[in-house]
């Protein structure tokens, strides 16, 4: 008798150490994801997808502006989206807050920036701080080139135009894609014409293009050239109807050297996101057991072996 309840002790005691892993039920299988466009997000979402995938969930990645993104987290037609990028899109966190719409899972990646940035050769010209480009008004055309309508990046330069800060009011903000920012900024290095455009880490632009972040900006890009932290949302209530697939989201944490690599993928060799994030994972098995951590799958089976399985390890 004292044997058996040693015996059930000790299985107490390996159960506490070894936490059963819990099944998500059927109704989290489908697991929408918001995307802005930016590569740096697809990146990261198709990276989720293929793990989740694996895992037995069904992501949908939905693409949409910044702002019908966070509308739609607020109205819980999307459960999570990986590019919370602060302090820039802090008045879209503050209305979530305000109507308690949304919880923030993990910061997801540090050592991020995101301001105004010209080519080096621009930079020789003497323009290197926001206030040294109204002296050079004529040779931009007025012009900053920045991202699509709505993003929040686009609104700060807007902001800094209508107050005249810089002397930039008469100038104005060409929106466009960031496929179409690029191409116009590699455009303007190969004739070696004067540009200012919006420039951000993590992106492989800091590879190929030679380029100066420019100073000043703090006021509407935050200090460090816009330094900035990316944190991954989920609506309200999410994580307890789907503890295991939050947890997975707690778990999934980047670096810039990862994302740089994946955006190299997508941008430069002209891959599928999905492919691009298949290869990176077996190219960086590694990473799998952290962000696998007490993640099961849909089933409940354990997940870092289902994953494996899935890409062929």
């Amino acid at each position: 008798m004292a044997h058996r309840r040693f015996c059930l002790a000790v299985a107490a005691i390996l159960s506490l150490s070894a936490p059963a892993l819990a099944a998500d039920p059927e109704s989290c299988k489908t697991i929408r994801l918001s995307d802005p466009g930016w590569t740096d997000i697809s990146s990261t979402n198709a990276i989720a997808s293929v793990l989740l995938e694996g895992l037995g969930y069904a992501p949908e990645v939905q693409t949409l502006s910044v702002l019908v993104g966070y509308q739609s987290l607020k109205n819980q037609d999307i459960d999570v989206f990986l590019g919370n990028w602060m302090p820039a899109q802090q008045k879209f966190v503050d209305d979530l807050n305000a109507a308690n719409a949304a919880e923030v899972l993990v910061k997801n990646l540090t050592g991020a920036k995101f301001t105004l940035a010209v080519p080096n050769y621009v930079a020789e010209m003497g323009v290197r701080d926001f206030s040294d480009l109204d002296a050079h008004a004529d040779a931009f055309d007025r012009e900053i080139y920045g991202i699509e309508p709505g993003a929040p990046a686009n609104e700060n330069i807007q902001r800094m135009i209508a107050a005249d800060d810089f002397g930039l009011g008469d100038w104005s903000v060409v929106e466009s894609s960031e496929a179409g920012m690029l191409a116009q900024v590699a455009r303007a290095e190969r004739a070696q014409e004067p540009i200012v455009f919006l420039a951000w880490a993590p992106h492989p632009m800091n590879q190929n293009f030679d380029i100066t972040y420019l100073a000043g900006g703090d006021d509407y890009f935050g200090p460090d050239y816009g330094g900035a932290e990316v944190f991954t949302l989920a609506r309200s209530g999410w994580s307890e109807q789907c503890p295991n697939a939050a947890q997975f989201f707690r778990n999934l944490v980047f670096t810039i050297e990862m994302e740089n690599e994946m955006m190299g993928k997508i941008l430069d060799e002209g891959k599928d996101p999905k492919a691009a994030a298949a290869e990176f994972l077996k190219a960086h098995p590694e990473v799998l057991e952290p962000w696998l951590a007490e993640v099961a799958t849909l089933e409940g089976e354990p997940g870092l072996p289902a994953v494996k399985a899935s890409l062929g390890l």
